[in-house]
Parts: structure tokens; C-alpha cells; sequence
């Protein structure tokens, strides 16, 4: 076989999920304080984009926040003031670490358990990177 027939026999075999050309976009925080308290109302949708567990990043977040929060109604409510620009940070950093392949940075990752290792696996591309 030479070389395109080769390449052409490749692309037919990749999932259609690699060959697609769309740009993951985190939605962009809307927050509002209310006394001494930070709600975000869209954290639904940012839950929705990321694909993964509201218990998970809402450990991270009270971890990096060093706060309290609770999740009612499809909102975030945090103990404390926060500004959008501090949280929209926080949830890119924990989308890069724990959503976007480290390969193709697609957010078609899944978090499995490998002999008491916890990886990223990606539907996308196949790769497997470990989690922090």
C-alpha cells in the first residue's frame, strides 16, 4: 500500500469524536454576592460542559477556596466573597486538570480507576494520562 491509501485506511477507522474540529468553551461564571455569600447561578450549565460529578468539584473548589458551599436548585452557594474572575480561574484550572485530554485537549475524557491509579481517559484520541 503506498502512503495516502494508507492514511485514508486510518481516517476510517478513528472515532468520529477525533476528526470533528469543534473548541470546548468553558461557560463564563455568573455570580453575584448576596451579604457574605457568593451564589453562582449557572453552575448547571458549567457542570453540563465539564461532564463530570458535582461532588467532585465541589471538593475542589471548597479545597482551593478554603470555604464551605452547597449546590441547591442547579446554584452554587458559597460561604464568603468571591469575585466571578477568582472562581471563572479556579474552574479553568480544574478543567484542564481533571477534563481536558493532555493530548488533543479535547474534553471527551472519562476519570477510570487503573490497579488504584485514577487516569483520564480519552474517548477522543485513546489517550490515558494519570490524575494528580
Amino acid at each position: 500500500m503506498e502512503y495516502d491509501s494508507m492514511l485514508n485506511e486510518l481516517y476510517k477507522k478513528m472515532p468520529e469524536k477525533t476528526l470533528a474540529k469543534e473548541r470546548f468553551e468553558l461557560p463564563l461564571v455568573n455570580s453575584m454576592l448576596q451579604g457574605s455569600k457568593t451564589i453562582v447561578h449557572n453552575f448547571d450549565k458549567i457542570l453540563k460542559a465539564i461532564r463530570r460529578d458535582e461532588n467532585s468539584i465541589l471538593k475542589y473548589l471548597t479545597k482551593e477556596l478554603a470555604t464551605a458551599a452547597t449546590i441547591s436548585e442547579g446554584k452554587l452557594m458559597l460561604k464568603g466573597k468571591f469575585s466571578s474572575e477568582q472562581l471563572q480561574r479556579i474552574i479553568a484550572d480544574y478543567t484542564n486538570r481533571y477534563v481536558l485530554c493532555k493530548e488533543c485537549k479535547r474534553p471527551d475524557t472519562k476519570v477510570i480507576e487503573n490497579k488504584g491509579v485514577k487516569m483520564l481517559k480519552c474517548e477522543a484520541c485513546g489517550a490515558l494520562a494519570p490524575i494528580a
